[in-house]
């Protein structure tokens, strides 16, 4: 029901509702309390105190208009006494309340007291209740007039015109007119096992709980009834999600992978080292994907360095031998050409023990904006005719001209790099093709459930075999000559260094100019070792140049903004300055330090900062150097800046939640998956829950979608 058909919602305060997102009724009940304040327990005049917000009833001795020198500025007054005193109610600026507070009314006040001049006590901005007698006969129930005071009452945000005490009236209008029998999107057998009230009943208890209810649980929103509409909100989206995820297991794939002894060596043949467990059991997951009729959607989530590259390999291999093709996009040229030395050198290995069933070797292409016109005019017919198994690009690999014959696997590395379209025209470029995105930015589980909640996770844990955890400190800035003394120690024993230095967009041009005195600063104290800049306002061709000597062993020392926090990848690298330190987020923090302890020798990363420095500072530093797992480094992320700011603004694809709140609510968000993804799979959602869920995610999820 449009909400303008409620009494008293008019035209204008229609628009306003509508610019808050409520158009129907259900979006304004759906739109619950900021706080709850406790104005059932009245006091007595004589009991107050200045500073004290207090709830009092009494009789309107007299009212009116108070003279004031200011011009323009009209004050209105009223005197109200109780059995015990009287105190003066003052009002500024709302001449129209001549019209509303008039002697003898019963009235109810509440807010707060203050010393008024010489005269008293006083209420400054009340709100307040007229108090009307019920007319005999009228029954027993609430009168919609008793909603601000005298009771626990909710209090909303306020929305253009819209005030807190009119969203009060128009929540009872609603509430009053709702029927008993009413849907209700959560099934009967939760309900009565978790003993939570219906949907009206849990409305009602919500938006005008009772006396007994405990204000603090009310403002936890940890109520039976609120916790019951939380469930509610994650299920509804949790079902949304589980039936595209239904529905996309209907869509079959021409190319269905099939594992023998004969595929299983020569994936072995390929190892240059013994999987960890978590590698072994991601490896599992998505080789299962693979051998299934529907196309794999999967997320595979590893910390830095964890080996998350060797499982995409192992999974293109298994593709390769049934006959098929394989892209692995990357977001730049100087990982896309990582991954690709890396993957020649590995195949190169396997293919000298002679592990490939028909003798031939693996062939392996890169497509990047590097390749000369002439490779590439080679390439492409190549690709078309499926003579290469394995392309390894940039987004060069979904421009139009390139074409495969039988793409089975796409999988992308750094996902978050990318767009949605971007992704998608990959995955097009096959028929239904598997697909696995990677990421070396860990989600907590809460976030992974709801922006990746229609793919499949799997987790990397542990870092491989011979790699050891890096040593992180922090520093004031004032020990910088330690710093440098570890800088001379490391580059001494054949080792490199990465010298950060944060670029706030706000203050970019100083910053850079900065980095850029950083720089010369460094060179002057190191005159004996190579030093060179790197920053995102250099041209592509300047960019790979110093990159690409920095990972021939080349310069000593990289001195660089965040440029180099994804997918670099140098083992010779083991020492990182972080100047600023106090500025990067924690995540980011993280990536960076990812960067270094890629080799066999020990690694350590120095948190520079500068005093004065914020709480919030202190703890992300603090938790830096407390753990180098990834995960519990997002999850203290998540505490410290809330869901919004973890993945940026509106476009990060979390969900429009109306109750659910993913760092208070985890533990029902869990349940609410397992419950939705249970009955869409047992087939036993009723027509009525379908058609309100599809409904639902038109209205508030209909632009969320994983590529």
């Amino acid at each position: 029901m449009p909400l303008q058909y409620l009494k008293g919602v008019g035209p204008r305060k229609a628009a306003d509702l509508t610019k808050a997102g409520l158009n129907t009724v259900e979006d304004l009940l759906f739109r619950f309390p900021r706080r709850y304040e406790d104005r059932s327990r009245m006091q007595t005049i004589i009991s107050l105190r200045p500073g004290m917000t207090a709830a009092v009833s009494g009789t309107v001795l007299n009212a009116g208009l108070a003279h004031t020198r200011r011009p323009g500025f009209r004050l209105f007054s009223a005197l109200v006494q109780d059995a015990s005193g009287q105190i003066q109610a003052v009002w500024p600026n709302q001449a129209f309340l001549k019209d509303v507070i008039k002697s003898q009314q019963r009235i109810v006040l509440f807010g707060k007291v203050e010393i008024w001049g010489s005269r008293g006590l006083q209420i400054t901005d009340p709100e307040f209740e007229i108090v009307k007698e019920r007319e005999p006969g009228t029954g027993s129930g609430e009168p919609e007039e008793q909603l601000h005071t005298g009771r626990i009452v909710p209090v909303y945000e306020r929305t253009g015109s819209v005030t807190t005490n009119m969203q009060r009236r128009f929540v009872w209008q609603a509430l009053n007119q709702l029927p008993d029998d009413g849907f209700d999107p959560l099934p009967d057998d939760i309900l009565k096992r978790e003993n939570w009230p219906s949907r009206k009943a849990a409305l009602w208890a919500t938006h005008f709980p009772t006396e007994q209810t405990s204000v603090d649980q009310l403002n936890a929103f940890m109520t039976p009834a609120q916790r019951r509409l939380v469930f509610e909100d994650f299920f509804v989206f949790q079902t949304g999600l589980a039936l595209r995820r239904h529905e996309h297991a209907q869509v079959g794939k021409s190319l269905v992978s099939k594992v023998d002894d004969r595929i299983r060596q020569s994936a072995r043949a390929v190892l240059p080292f013994k999987l960890t467990e978590g590698q072994r059991e991601a490896l599992a997951d998505i080789v299962a994907d693979m051998q299934r009729t529907w196309p794999m959607q999967r997320l595979l989530q590893g910390d830095v360095g964890a080996g998350k590259t060797i499982v995409a390999l192992l999974a293109a291999i298994v593709a390769i031998e049934n006959g098929y093709q394989v892209a692995f996009m990357a977001p730049t040229e100087i990982l896309a050409e990582q991954h690709y030395r890396t993957i020649v050198k590995t195949l190169d290995l396997s293919r000298r023990s002679g592990a490939k069933a028909d003798g031939k070797p693996y062939r392996v292409a890169l497509l990047s904006g590097r390749v000369t016109a002439a490779t590439r005019r080679d390439l492409l017919p190549a690709i078309e005719r499926g003579e290469i198994n394995l392309v390894v690009g940039t987004q060069a690999l979904i421009q139009q001209h390139v074409k495969f014959k039988a793409l089975a696997l796409a999988v992308i590395d750094e996902q978050h790099r990318f767009g949605v379209l971007q992704r998608g025209t990959l995955a097009a470029k096959g028929s239904n093709p598997d697909v696995l995105v990677m990421t070396a930015t860990p989600i907590p589980r809460t976030l992974a459930l709801t922006e990746c909640g229609d793919m499949e996770v799997s987790v990397i844990r542990g870092l491989p075999p011979g790699r050891q955890p890096i040593r992180t400190m922090v520093k004031a800035d004032s020990r910088r000559d330690e710093v440098y003394a570890m800088i001379r120690d490391e580059v001494k024993r054949g080792r490199q260094v990465y010298v950060i230095y944060p670029l706030v967009e706000e203050s970019e041009k100083i910053d850079l100019k900065a980095a850029t005195a950083m720089c010369e600063q460094i060179t002057r104290v190191f005159p004996e070792f190579a030093v060179a800049l790197l920053h995102g306002r250099m041209k592509g061709d300047e960019k790979e140049s110093v990159m690409h000597r920095f990972v021939a062993g080349q310069l000593h020392i990289l001195v660089s903004t965040t440029v180099v926090e994804v997918g670099v990848d140098v083992p010779n690298a083991t020492l990182m300055v972080v100047e600023h330190a106090e500025r990067f987020g924690l995540s980011q923090l993280h990536q960076l330090r990812g960067r270094i302890g890629r080799g066999q020798h020990q690694s350590t990363c120095v948190l520079l900062y500068q005093a004065p420095w914020s709480d919030d500072a202190r703890e992300r530093l603090k938790a830096m150097a407390e753990t180098s797992d990834g995960f519990v480094i997002a999850e203290r992320d998540l505490q410290l800046r809330g869901p919004g700011d973890f993945f940026g603004t509106r476009q990060s694809g979390l969900p429009t939640l109306r109750a659910g709140d993913l760092m208070r609510d985890g533990d029902l968000l869990e349940r609410a998956f397992e419950e939705a993804r249970t009955r869409v799979e047992a087939g036993t959602l009723s027509p009525g829950l379908q058609a309100y869920v599809k409904s639902v995610w038109q209205r508030q999820f209909g632009l969320i979608t994983v590529g």
